[in-house]
């Protein structure tokens, strides 16, 4: 099967190397193999309150948003938007923390449903069967991206999007299609299937 790449009029080279953000050189110490004593986790928690509080009040806002809109437009709202985007900025810098103090790359931001009730045979799908899987990211620019603009976000996140894909095929799946997009969801083809059948 082919593997097709949407690359919203930008040419990307598929081999780079996974490059660390601008300002995150490694120190020996804490990116090393031994372990980390003696680390002060009171800005971490610092990190984490300031996370909590602005999850609360995207909480409070979309309720109140909600409560005046539908579900579309309260999706739109720039309150709602503006929110999304802190709470995007708190999770980056509690990602930045966790990177500098323990040299860890925490993945905080994934979602897993898990389906009550669901044996492990029941979980176990069949040979070949393909699904969808989306991951989307609200993302802000701050200072701390020096020069670099938000057009070189999609760069990064393919970069990203092409080490995930290697690690699924090394966990054994076959990865049909993949791509990127800015601003939209990527189309995997779905509308050609829909107007072929049309």
């Amino acid at each position: 099967m082919t593997h097709d790449h949407e690359h919203d009029d930008h040419e990307h080279d598929h081999e780079h190397d996974h490059d660390e953000p601008q300002g995150h050189e490694h120190d020996a110490a804490t990116h090393g193999t031994d372990p980390l004593p003696g680390v002060d986790p009171a800005d971490l928690h610092a990190a984490v309150d300031a996370l909590a509080g602005a999850l609360h009040e995207y909480v409070a806002t979309a309720v109140g948003v909600r409560a005046e809109f539908g579900a579309e437009e309260a999706d739109e709202d720039p309150r709602i938007l503006a929110l999304e985007s802190r709470v995007g900025g708190f999770n980056a810098a509690l990602y930045d923390l966790l990177h500098d103090r323990l040299g860890m790359h925490a993945d905080l931001v994934g979602m897993t449903w898990d389906d009550d009730g669901d044996t492990a045979d029941d979980a176990t799908d069949e040979a070949g069967e393909v699904d969808a899987f989306h991951v989307g990211l609200v993302v802000s620019r701050t200072p701390a991206a020096g020069d670099r603009t938000l057009d070189s976000v999609l760069d990064l996140v393919e970069a990203g999007a092409s080490d995930l894909t290697q690690t699924l095929v090394e966990a054994g799946f076959e990865v049909v299609e993949w791509g990127v997009s800015r601003g939209a969801a990527v189309d995997l083809g779905e509308d050609e299937d829909d107007e072929d059948g049309a």
